[in-house]
This record gives structure tokens, sequence and C-alpha cells, in this order.
């Protein structure tokens, strides 16, 4: 699947415009178990090829299951073809003058995260999965039930443009998701608690064995056993400290969005706030293209799908609106430089412009300073599901959350939502620890669902609580 610079330079004397020629596969295992029941245990590859061809302002796209030479010179004749077609309907080409150039880049890159070890079956992912639900059932025996899932996904990327970039990446990741469940010593009604493991690499190299994991699922199993006698939380705006797990939704979901430069135009409220002071001063988000801190992000992007680098997008500073993110089209309407955000799925998707690895920096406060800062307040560790508009309004669900009562952690509680107007709760931050971490798991699903990372410190602010 790895098709090499020269291999794909070949069918460049088919390219009569701007024209991207992408080769993609991407694998996906999943394996689920219910109380030691196997319920899942399915493995699929989807591959082929595409091609993107820009004229006059207009694109034209084609794809096939098929990367043979014939049927690669195919697509980028039909992706001519087709953007020669939109130009004719759209009639552009009458305002030449007008039509703006894309940026050329050509870049090269080749980064293989393909793990150097070989490669576990299919039965070993599915023994490793048996020896944690063993050790779960062995050691807590008052849960109504227990689910294990193990996921991977392998995406292999060839591209070739017709100003010279080219790039192949070889990005897997593989998570674990745990979920438990008890009953509720009052009231009998059934709570929930999960975690997810994992992250960037093949299986061999993210879980080399089940004894390593069995210390974050009795963490895990303990924060469950103080869910079973917590309480409803009081409605109403709070002082709050958000963990990195609900920080990192924040900055994807409610934040993110706003300021991709697609969402820009489509009339985002992020378009008002350019050079404006958005939050305290305290507050600095970040998209990370692949490295942060010498590190290797969760989702590493070094050249994006139109063969753009891809940099650093530094959205907030000390409080102030900075930059979007922006694909090579947005770049030349917003009279800036592409920030390496255009990302495409699979191989039958167009590249749109998409986050890498969104996350507030870490300030210089201890975590157990900034608890014992509030007198009467909630610590949010873990969100579930969420939701955010362009307005960057949001709503998300938390399901691990500890009341704080004169500076200390008191009764865990019940599942609730908090929301609120992300701009608007920037502006109450006073504190953000001086640690940092990353969510493993994270999909972002804006037309195509697609791996993303997201992160961050612990932040302190004001947020409205839904309660009872």
């Amino acid at each position: 699947m790895h098709k090499t610079k020269e291999q794909l330079k070949k069918y460049s004397p088919l390219f009569t415009h701007y024209t991207e020629l992408r080769i993609q596969e991407n694998t996906n295992i999943s394996l689920s178990m219910l109380n030691g029941d196997v319920q899942q245990n399915s493995k699929a590859t989807t591959s082929g090829s595409s091609a993107r061809v820009f004229k006059n302002g207009v694109w034209g796209f084609a794809s096939t299951p098929q990367i043979t030479d014939e049927d690669i010179e195919d697509i980028v004749k039909d992706a001519t073809n087709n953007a020669l077609f939109m130009d004719e309907k759209q009639k552009k080409s009458i305002q030449k003058d007008k039509i703006p150039k894309l940026p050329k880049a050509s870049t090269s890159s080749e980064n293989d995260f393909s793990s150097k070890k070989k490669k576990a079956t299919q039965k070993q992912l599915l023994d490793f999965l048996a020896e944690l639900d063993e050790y779960i059932d062995t050691n807590f025996k008052e849960l109504t039930s227990r689910t294990l899932y193990l996921g991977s996904l392998d995406v292999r990327k060839s591209l070739y443009t017709s100003d010279d970039a080219y790039f192949f990446s070889m990005v897997p990741r593989t998570i674990l998701y745990i979920n438990l469940a008890m009953t509720h010593k009052q009231d009998n009604s059934t709570i929930e608690l999960y975690d997810v493991l994992g992250g960037l690499g093949e299986f061999q190299d993210v879980f080399e064995n089940t004894h390593d994991l069995f210390p974050k699922i009795d963490k895990l199993h303990a924060h469950l056993l103080n869910k079973t006698e917590s309480i409803h939380p009081q409605a109403g705006i709070k002082d709050c400290i958000i963990d990195a797990d609900v920080a990192g939704i924040l900055a994807h979901e409610a934040i993110g969005h706003t300021t991709e430069a697609d969402l820009v135009q489509g009339g985002s409220i992020a378009g008002e706030y350019l050079n404006k002071q958005v939050g305290t001063s305290l507050v600095n988000i970040v998209d990370f293209a692949n490295t942060y801190n010498n590190e290797i992000c969760p989702v590493p992007v070094f050249v994006d799908d139109e063969g753009s680098e891809s940099l650093d997008t530094v959205i907030i500073k000390d409080g102030v609106l900075k930059n979007y993110m922006h694909n090579k089209e947005s770049s030349v309407t917003f009279n800036t430089k592409p920030t390496g955000n255009a990302r495409a799925s699979t191989f039958l998707d167009e590249p749109l412009i998409r986050m890498r690895n969104t996350a507030f920096l870490p300030g210089k406060s201890k975590l157990e300073d900034m608890i014992k800062s509030i007198d009467d307040g909630y610590y949010l560790m873990k969100s579930s599901n969420g939701q955010a508009d362009s307005t960057s309004e949001f709503m998300f669900g938390i399901v691990l959350a500890y009341e704080i009562k004169n500076g200390k952690l008191g009764r865990a509680l019940k599942d609730f939502t908090i929301s609120g107007v992300a701009f608007d709760v920037l502006k109450t931050v006073t504190m953000i620890s001086d640690d940092m971490s990353w969510s493993c798991g994270g999909m972002c699903g804006k037309k195509q669902s697609i791996t993303v990372g997201m992160g961050g410190p612990a932040i302190k602010c004001k947020i409205n609580i839904g309660g009872k």
C-alpha cells in the first residue's frame, strides 16, 4: 500500500490543472465482550484511490476502490472532467481576474508509526480481553455488568500533487474502552462509569500486558463505588474545576469548531472576535500538528491531505483570538498561509478543514491549590457525549464529578449536564494547573468521522450546572 513519490509522479502527465492524487487504506479491528461473552469480532479494510482537481475556483473529485494504473488514470481524468463541468455550470471562468490562485506547496515527508514487533493475531486480542474480563469478574463481584471494547484503526496514505508535494504516512491507533455498572445504594438505579485507555500505536506497542492495566481498572472501580452513594448537584452557575478530559472536549467542540475557517465563513461567532479578547490572559489554546513538548501528539499530522505542511495553529494566545484553522482555499480568502488542517477520513472523502490535536496550554497552579480555593463548587473529571454550535454554546454530559466543600473534595455526583457559551466561560478562568494530559480516543464527526486529539490541564472557571 506504500506508494513512493516516483510511483505516484508517473501519473503527473495527466495533470492539466492543479491536481491531488491520494491512495489510502483504512483497517479497522473491533472486538467487544459483555459479561464475558464475545459480542463483536471483526476486521475490515477500506482502500482505494481518489483524485481532486481545481479549476477556476471549483473542484472536481473522483474515487475508486481500485489502485491499478488504469483505474488511477481514469479517476484523474474523471476528476478533471468534473472540474471542467463545474466550471462551466458556475461560469466562474468569466471572472478570472477575481479567482484566487491556490498557494503552492512542495513539502515532502514520510512518517511511519508501524510497529517493529510481530503483529498480534485476532485470537491474541480476544485472549487479552478475556484476561481483563476475568480480573474484573474475580475482583468486583458487586458489578451488575461489565463491557470491554478493543478497537484499532490503521490509516495508510500516500499523496502526490501537481505542485510536486508528496507524503506517505501510517498512523495507527489502539484504544480500550472499559464500562462498569453497579446499583445505587439509595434509589436502586443503575449507575455506570467508563474509561478509555490506549492511544497512538498498534496493539502490541500500546498494550504490552494486562497486569499494567489492573491499577487503572481498580481506580475506575473505586470511583464507581463512590458513585453508588452519589447525590444530585445544585443547579446554577458554580465555581468549578474542569479536569483535562472536560477541558479537551471544551477546546475541541466549543472553541475549535468555531475557529475552523470554513465554519467562520459560514457565520461562526468567531468571525467577530479575531484579535479581540475572548478569555482571561491565562487562556491559551493551540491546535497542534504533530508534537507537543517534544512528544508525538495522539494524532500526528506532518503534511495534510492537500500537500501543505501541517503547522501548529495558535487559536487563542493570552486570551486573545489570534488565528483560524485553514486549508489552501480558505487561506487565500483570509490572506494568510495554509495551516495544514485539510484532512480526509477515507479515500472516498474530500479533504475538509479538520482539527488535529486541540488543547488548552498548562498554567502555573497546582491542582490541590485550585481545589483549596473553592468553598462551594464542583470538580468535573469526565464527560460523556456533548455538542456545541457555531455560537460556541455547548452542552456536555458529566459522568464523573465530586462536590468541593470548604476547599476539600466531598461526595460523588450523579450524572448531570453542564452548559454555557464557551467564549463567556473563558472570561471566568482564574487558575490553570501546571500539568497536561491528552484524551486517547477522540473522534470528530464533522461530515466525516475522523480521529482527533484533545486535552489540557485542569481549569478553574464558572459553569452552568444542570441539577435534578
